[in-house]
């Protein structure tokens, strides 16, 4: 099976969040809207001015020069939040600031810098259009106009645009819950002096700020030594809890790796496992109560990559919202690699202005010390052989 067709059985297989919940603003980035937002109001709500100078009539000034200045009688002084009911008058100006009213028939701003900054009476040195340097009512967005569409990650724009609207809050996609099993009874957790056989667990951190990184929920984060009936104990927990279970380790062939026994045990559903990939060929995914457990090698870097490439198209068709997806990408080799591999290769690399390096020779499964200088991996087709100048597939790395 390719990797494109174990993440469509994914997609196949969930079903999206339909829980929503009302969220304040200040806490909804990275949310995914629930549904349609309509504006409540014209923004801008009132034409008002762009620049700090004079309102005037454009038919008043039309011609006006430095040689030809036209004279203005100034009526009014206007600044930013404040609202003046001012008459227009032939020959007249409004003194305005950035940001002020644009008083009615007044239909265009001259810059100060096009003046004489008269007080009382004012020299207009140059012609100005209808509605030039305004911010016109309505020109933003429209009342009762589609401010944004259900699905629509919440970036800073978008919450700068609810914001605008008079939003103090907004209904969201309810934030996937997710849970991290790391098993293995070599694994300690760190912050205390390391035991003889033992290795500090540094996936189920990692994991962890990924899921928090897109806005979900980790309700739980674990470690697991390696015995069947604890195991599945975690595993039926975890997704009871749960709307996605990674698990770490134990998915080989060994005699501890007891998570394919434990999941076929439970009912579980194979979606997939023995991808066409390298690294990470034992990670398989499955469906528990139609909950979907990702199963990852313990190696660190082959569960990276395979957590990029399912666990990201998970969220995806959780959420409904291509926004989690990773991108992918075509990059200039800059370095030599002299490897092929007989199954299709994710290389750890590092892309920069289109061009793509390896910052190491050290490509282990069990090495992540080089992680820290990359960003993305090079896809690499089975039997391939690869030299600096060739045209590469790149699929950007996880944050």
């Amino acid at each position: 099976m390719e990797i494109e067709e174990a993440q469509a059985l994914v997609k196949q297989s969930l079903s999206p969040i339909l829980e929503f919940e009302e969220t304040a603003l200040k806490d909804s980035y990275g949310k995914i809207l629930f549904e349609d937002v309509f504006s409540p109001i014209n923004i801008p709500p009132f034409s008002k001015s762009a620049m700090d100078g004079y309102a005037v009539s454009s038919f008043d000034v039309d011609g006006a020069s430095k040689e030809n200045p036209v004279e203005l009688d100034v009526l009014e002084e206007l600044y930013a939040g404040e609202w003046k009911e001012i008459s227009y008058a032939k020959k007249s100006a409004v003194r305005v600031m950035t940001g002020s009213p644009l008083p009615s028939d007044y239909d265009s701003v001259v810059m100060q810098e096009d003046s004489d900054y008269g007080e009382k009476k004012v020299l207009i040195y140059k012609g100005g259009e209808p509605f030039k340097n305004c911010c016109v009512l309505g020109e933003d967005v429209k009342k009762n106009e589609r401010l944004l569409p259900a699905g629509k990650r919440l970036g800073r724009a978008e919450l700068a645009l609810l914001s605008g609207a008079g939003f103090a809050s907004v209904k969201v996609k309810r934030p996937a819950r997710v849970s991290i099993l790391c098993v293995g009874s070599e694994l300690q957790e760190p912050g205390r002096s390391l035991e003889k056989g033992k290795v500090y667990s540094s996936l189920g951190s990692a994991f962890s700020c990924s899921v928090t990184q897109m806005g979900f929920l980790v309700v739980r984060e674990k470690i697991i030594v390696d015995d069947k009936m604890r195991i599945a104990e975690e595993i039926k927990g975890a997704v009871r809890d749960s709307d996605i279970v990674i698990t770490t380790g134990g998915v080989s062939v060994g005699k501890k790796d007891f998570l394919p026994q434990v999941l076929e045990s439970l009912g579980a559903k194979t979606l997939f496992c023995n991808v066409n990939v390298q690294p990470g060929t034992p990670t398989r995914g499955t469906l528990l109560d139609n909950k979907f457990v990702l199963s990852l090698s313990g190696n660190p870097f082959a569960a990276f990559v395979n957590f990029d490439l399912y666990f990201y198209h998970a969220a995806a068709s959780l959420m409904r919202s291509d926004s989690f997806e990773l991108k992918k990408t075509c990059a200039i080799l800059q370095s030599d690699y002299d490897k092929t591999s007989v199954r299709r290769r994710l290389l750890r690399a590092r892309m920069e202005n289109g061009k793509v390096f390896l910052p190491s020779k050290n490509h282990a499964s069990s090495i992540i010390g080089n992680l820290v200088d990359c960003n993305c991996y090079i896809d690499i087709p089975a039997k391939k052989a690869i030299v600096p100048g060739d045209k590469v597939q790149v699929v950007m790395a996880g944050a």
